[in-house]
């Protein structure tokens, strides 16, 4: 069962003076070109992978002052050679029927037929600060996704553990290039000469 697309809409539900988006009813059966026309329509951060949504938590204080910390860092090192990075919200597909929404995400040239203005059809680098709502998201099943769509490398920034792991692909899957904690620099392998101090990204303010 699909719905159509043209009568589609985004059902706001007020509960104990909370706010909840209501769309467990159509969970299974949404569809990409609904998902796209959904997100065209809403601020939230919204996921899709094979018919079911996932409404991303708003983020903290915290968290965009280290994503845009990170944005900072990686720009100044990636615009200079020709790069482009973004920061969320925007869609990555990680193949057809699945897009994720990394916080930041970086194709090493700007030419890059990836580089579309819908969403992007993959990347070279993406960055997840993990969400204490359910870290697994961050940690595990984006780790997935992102092995799926072939991205080079995958920064996890965790407040919880007060690591950034740094995971590069190679043979259809990650392998952990380093797992760096307070007192460390996150070192990439992608790009030659980046690094950055774990502190300065958790102590962010």
């Amino acid at each position: 069962m699909t719905v159509d697309a043209d009568a589609l809409e985004l059902k706001l539900i007020r509960r104990a003076d909370g706010i909840e988006l209501d769309l467990l009813p159509l969970q299974g059966s949404w569809t990409e070109e609904q998902y796209l026309k959904l997100t065209n329509q809403t601020n939230h951060l919204i996921e899709f992978s094979d018919g079911e949504l996932e409404v991303l938590p708003m983020p903290t204080r915290r968290h965009q002052i280290i994503l845009l910390l990170l944005y900072e860092l990686f720009k100044a090192m990636v615009n200079s050679h020709g790069g482009i990075v973004l920061v969320a919200p925007l869609r990555v597909q990680v193949r057809p029927g699945k897009f994720r929404e990394p916080d930041v995400l970086m194709l090493l040239q700007a030419d890059d037929p990836r580089n579309q203005d819908a969403f992007w059809f993959g990347a070279d680098l993406v960055v997840e600060i993990v969400s204490p709502d359910r870290p697994a998201r961050d940690i595990e099943e984006k780790r997935r996704d992102y092995a799926e769509a072939g991205i080079p490398e995958y920064w996890i920034v965790n407040p919880l553990t007060d690591t950034i792991t740094v995971l590069t692909f190679a043979d259809d899957s990650y392998t952990e290039h380093g797992v760096f904690g307070r007192g460390e620099s996150a070192v990439s392998k992608l790009l030659h000469g980046f690094s950055v101090a774990v502190d300065e990204v958790l102590d962010a303010t």
